[in-house]
């Protein structure tokens, strides 16, 4: 990373829920005291790791402590609403994930506008979520997985890291896609739904891959398909989604392609 001290400061003041200062102000001494992130997630999730790896280096170069301040709940709102009229002095970040996009949209009345009350500083990294179940799950495929979904209608339990985030629509989104029945099940963060999928209290979830990859080298989860359009290099041998829907397709019936739903006929030969 080429990001040198001048330019996270001129960054650094639009950080803040507020109308950015002037840059002469920043120039007199920043950051004179710690400098807070905020994560609307649970420590331990995908999330949290990538503040905390960040925070160490910019502690490293701005010369003060960078303390995470974890605020889980109502799909990183709460995370959101906390920053809202602090000073906009760039002490206070925000970790800023696709739940606030996907709230936006989804809540009809929020007390804050994301968009205005805030600005970027920069971002981080893309990350693709990987569709695994507890290994004791009797499916290893997503075709499988859909075969005994359809067999066991509102059966299985579908974990994800807060209504309204990313996690919970990718789920939302395979079960329109597959015609499945599945329970959701959200949590205040990805930990914490990961400890029950790994202990078996739910089956399956769309978690982002760098929180879930550790388990899945371990043995501790099994993945059955990743969400980017084609296959991640630290996971070759996982399939995506929709090699899955390809098949579907030639074979006939229903698939996604192009963002939408086709109902296609069964092709000949």
């Amino acid at each position: 990373m080429g990001l040198s001290r001048r330019q996270f400061l001129h960054l650094a003041a639009g950080s803040a829920a507020l109308p950015a200062v002037s840059r002469v102000a920043w120039a007199q001494a920043y950051p004179n005291q710690p400098v807070r992130w905020i994560v609307g997630f649970a420590p331990g999730g995908a999330g949290d790791i990538q503040a905390r790896i960040m925070g160490r280096w910019l502690a490293e170069r701005l010369g003060r402590p960078v303390i995470i301040e974890n605020k889980p709940g109502a799909g990183s709102n709460i995370s959101v609403q906390s920053l809202i009229g602090l000073p906009a002095d760039g002490h206070t970040l925000l970790f800023v994930s696709p739940a606030q996009a996907i709230n936006s949209t989804l809540y009809e009345t929020l007390p804050f506008s994301f968009l205005a009350d805030t600005a970027p500083v920069a971002g981080l990294l893309r990350s693709p979520l990987v569709m695994e179940v507890n290994p004791s799950f009797p499916t290893k495929t997503v075709a499988e997985f859909i075969t005994y979904a359809k067999a066991n209608p509102g059966k299985i339990s579908m974990a994800s890291f807060g209504v309204g985030t990313n996690s919970h629509l990718a789920g939302e989104l395979f079960k329109a896609m597959a015609g499945v029945d599945m329970v959701h099940v959200p949590y205040r963060g990805a930990a914490p739904a990961l400890t029950d999928l790994i202990g078996g209290q739910v089956q399956v979830m769309f978690d982002v891959l760098a929180g879930s990859r550790a388990h899945i080298q371990a043995g501790r989860l099994r993945p059955l398909a990743v969400t980017t359009a084609t296959r991640v290099n630290s996971l070759p041998d996982v399939p995506t989604v929709s090699e899955t829907f390809r098949v579907t397709r030639r074979m006939g019936g229903r698939a996604w392609q192009c963002g939408k739903a086709h109902h296609l006929k069964p092709s000949k030969g």
